[in-house]
């Protein structure tokens, strides 16, 4: 199965984006864990309202499918305002910027993803924009060049990115709210798979929604790919509902572990394990050995890998834990021995 085929794919697929958005939350209350996160922004969203500007700039980031996008939408829906979308690497000139400035109203909220690929000519561009609301359009060349001032209605931009790292000084600092996203929680992730499943008219029992979150690499976007997956399963070869062992059967099918793993991360931990010994080895080499580009595993392999305990990373490069080897039942060399004692 390759990546594109791989249930756990960081991103949406093209023809599964309209079910994506079908099942995001519309609102605060609807929307499932990051509690600390929602609290606050509860309070940032009224205190704009009673002063009636707009919402101070945000910034979210984290591993993709933890609810960046599904925030900037609520937000919007929250204010009352219009939501304007795009993304970060199509902006490829300063008139790209220009296009969507003048197209917003009082109040809008400009939601920009992976934020973090911005041509640098449209991120300096938008420093003012972000500081006084107005936009510097140059026009001619050489001597005969001129600057005219652009005022832009008040907004609210959001910006989301999987590599905050990434991000430039001058463009993290002029975000008001900064909010990071974290995986999330079994019970957490049952809820979401449980509400989704009532969306899409899937009779699933407790087990069945717990089995599929349990294998959801702890990502909302993932639970609800899996259960639309598992769903087919049970509609093809079962009864059309979704109980435990009808859940464990499809993703079995899946290649989806009961860890949540998939191919390309067996992969990845087997060519640490079993080709590196373990490590300490760099990702540009694991790269290469499994046949993927270095952002796939950074982004999308590596963070879940980290958190359930598989992977570490250290100042030599990556390794693998006790747990990795367990899983994959390959046995530890001999130096590790005493690490993993």
């Amino acid at each position: 199965m390759s990546r594109e085929e791989s249930p756990l794919s960081g991103a949406p697929l093209k023809d599964e984006e309209p079910y994506d958005r079908a099942l995001r939350p519309k609102t605060l209350a609807e929307f499932v864990g990051q509690d600390k996160l929602k609290e606050n922004l509860k309070v940032f969203i009224e205190a704009a309202r009673r002063r009636k500007e707009p919402l101070d700039h945000c910034l979210f980031y984290s591993p993709p499918g933890l609810g960046k996008t599904t925030l900037a939408s609520i937000l919007a829906r929250e204010l009352g305002v219009n939501l304007r979308t795009t993304s970060g690497p199509i902006m490829e000139r300063a008139g790209d910027l220009a296009a969507l400035l003048t197209d917003l109203t009082e109040g809008d909220v400009l939601f920009i993803d992976e934020i973090h690929r911005l041509n640098r000519l449209v991120e300096e561009s938008l420093y003012p924009v972000l500081e006084d609301f107005t936009f510097y359009i140059q026009t001619g060349k050489g001597p005969m060049a001129s600057t005219v001032k652009l005022a832009v209605p008040r907004f609210t931009l959001v910006g989301a990115t999987t590599r905050a790292g990434l991000l430039t000084g001058p463009l993290r600092d002029r975000f008001g709210i900064v909010g990071h996203l974290g995986f999330y929680s079994l019970g957490e992730l049952t809820a979401i798979v449980r509400r989704s499943a009532g969306l899409l008219g899937v009779k699933a029992d407790a087990g069945g929604c717990e089995e599929v979150a349990r294998r959801s690499r702890a990502t909302p976007r993932i639970a609800n790919r899996l259960l639309r997956r598992v769903r087919d399963f049970a509609e093809v070869q079962g009864t059309g509902a979704i109980d435990r062992a009808a859940a464990r059967s499809a993703l079995d099918q899946l290649e989806v572990d009961h860890h949540g793993l998939d191919v390309l991360d067996r992969r990845f931990l087997r060519a640490l394990t079993e080709k590196f010994g373990g490590g300490p080895v760099g990702v540009e080499t694991l790269s290469v050995a499994v046949s993927e580009e270095v952002d796939t595993l950074t982004d999308v392999v590596e963070p879940f890998l980290i958190q359930a305990g598989f992977l570490q990373h250290t100042p030599r490069g990556r390794m693998a834990t006790r747990l990795a080897f367990d899983h994959l039942g390959v046995k530890p060399p001999a130096r590790l021995g005493e690490l993993f004692a």
